[in-house]
């Protein structure tokens, strides 16, 4: 048998030869100090999950002990702090302010929700311009990644450096029996640092121009040729394009409309309470 199932026996016993009658409400006791109880459901709750064998012994031990030390320093310090009256209006407030905000959060989640259409999203991107900036470059364009014992990479050579459907076409139609990786960006902006992680190539990744002046890109290894076509480019510092200030600016706006639905909830309140003459002035 284990340790730990030898002290929650020996807990056990001790508990049951008190004399007195508790109701532990069915929850199982483990081990009690000055009227306090630690229950073997609560060491199961903190109990990592997965937890098993030595590892499972050595938690419960230093918990149960962590647990002792606590009740036993609280009774210490409750007997010898002469102040509780002021430690009560404390734990009252806090209290106080701990309802209100859990009763707010949940009056919010009813009322409002996480709900914001990309309409809203779109304005305040183009109403608070400055506020959102690139802090790297950004391409668009596309990348290509291919074996090196690819056929018609010649042919690549020459697709990959026109914005043309047709040029589009044959090389989409090629990436499907050849490429290991095909991304066309045309579309959406990439930052840099996505694009310098699929391209042995260090100077994209420390020269934040580079891409800016090298619009047609190829490298290859020992295995892959890889092609990059940068159509447009964003300099670090510019306006974030709006995909990627998106969840930004949906947090600010729900915050937004949470202070104003709290605001306009206690003017009602307010309101209500001194038609109602519930508010007396002294």
């Amino acid at each position: 048998m284990g340790k730990f199932s030898i002290f929650i026996i020996a807990g056990l016993i001790a508990l049951s030869g008190c004399g007195k009658t508790v109701d532990h409400k069915g929850k199982t006791p483990l081990v009690e100090v000055g009227h306090e109880f630690l229950y073997k459901e609560d060491l199961q709750a903190a109990m990592p999950v997965g937890m098993r064998g030595e590892d499972s012994v050595r938690f419960a031990d230093e918990y149960i002990h962590n647990w002792i030390t606590d009740v036993l320093l609280y009774k210490k310090a409750e007997g010898n702090i002469p102040d509780n009256v002021k430690i009560d209006e404390l734990v009252a407030s806090y209290r106080r302010a701990l309802i209100m905000h859990t009763y707010q959060e949940e009056l919010v989640n009813q009322k409002l929700g996480s709900e914001i259409s990309d309409a809203e999203i779109e304005q305040y991107y183009n109403q608070n311009a400055g506020m959102f900036r690139a802090n790297q470059p950004y391409v668009q364009g596309l990348f290509m990644k291919v074996p090196v014992s690819a056929r018609h990479l010649n042919n690549v050579r020459a697709w990959y450096k026109k914005n043309t459907q047709e040029a589009i076409d044959k090389l989409e139609k090629f990436s499907i029996g050849n490429a290991v990786s095909y991304d066309y960006f045309y579309d959406r902006w990439i930052p840099v640092s996505d694009i310098a992680a699929k391209l042995p190539l260090k100077a994209v990744d420390t020269d934040t121009d580079y891409l800016n002046r090298n619009r047609n890109v190829e490298v290859r290894d020992t295995a892959y040729c890889y092609f990059l076509h940068v159509e447009h480019f964003l300099p670090a510092g510019q306006q974030l394009p709006l995909e990627y200030a998106k969840s930004e600016i949906k947090e600010i706006l729900i915050n937004l409309k949470r202070v104003e639905f709290i605001n306009r909830m206690k003017d009602d309140l307010y309101k209500k309470a001194s038609e109602d003459k519930d508010i007396i002035y002294y």
